[in-house]
């Protein structure tokens, strides 16, 4: 599979992810809004982690050594790949924070917190679909005009070596349930 397909299909599969988070918190259900919400911090985890260690360096490194023969910017690139750093953080800490807060909810019923929480997710979200739009029309693509069929090859299975590395605390069929 190719790197752009793999990393596209685990955005739909967090966006699907975190629309049953939506649901769940719109019917006031801590307990299914904690679970649906750690998978995702997890989910999201793995993503980026292979973002980070794998897609960004072979984008950054393969644009420094070519001096923008592909027609992009190494200094774009990097600030690009700056600002999806940046949204990576953000949603790591905002997503922990509302883990904290539903842990808490799971024995108080405080109504005003549980629509806190609703509208961090919904924060989240929209800014998670910016993000993901950037990544997929940008960077997935010039995975195919800066790298050779092998080296696609090879970093897709790294990739996919990231995705599949599942916390142990989540069975194989609830991560597969969002693959």
């Amino acid at each position: 599979m190719r790197v752009r397909q793999l990393l596209s299909n685990d955005h739909r599969a967090v966006n699907d992810l975190l629309s049953q988070l939506v649901t769940a918190l719109s019917h006031k259900d801590v307990q299914s809004s904690l679970s649906f919400l750690d998978l995702l911090w997890a989910r999201l985890a793995v993503h980026i982690r292979a973002e980070h260690l794998h897609l960004f360096p072979a984008v950054i490194n393969r644009l420094a050594e070519t001096r923008n023969e592909a027609g992009s910017s190494l200094d774009e690139a990097r600030a690009l790949v700056e600002g999806l750093r940046t949204d990576h953080e953000f949603f790591m800490v905002e997503l922990a924070r509302e883990i904290g807060v539903l842990r808490e909810l799971t024995t108080t019923n405080d109504q005003i917190k549980l629509a806190a929480v609703g509208d961090a997710v919904r924060t989240v979200k929209q800014r998670l679909m910016t993000h993901n739009q950037i990544e997929e029309n940008q960077i997935y693509r010039w995975v195919k005009t800066l790298l050779t069929e092998p080296e696609q090859r090879e970093l897709a299975s790294l990739i996919n070596s990231e995705l599949e590395n599942r916390p142990p605390r989540f069975s194989a069929a609830a991560w597969s349930n969002y693959r």
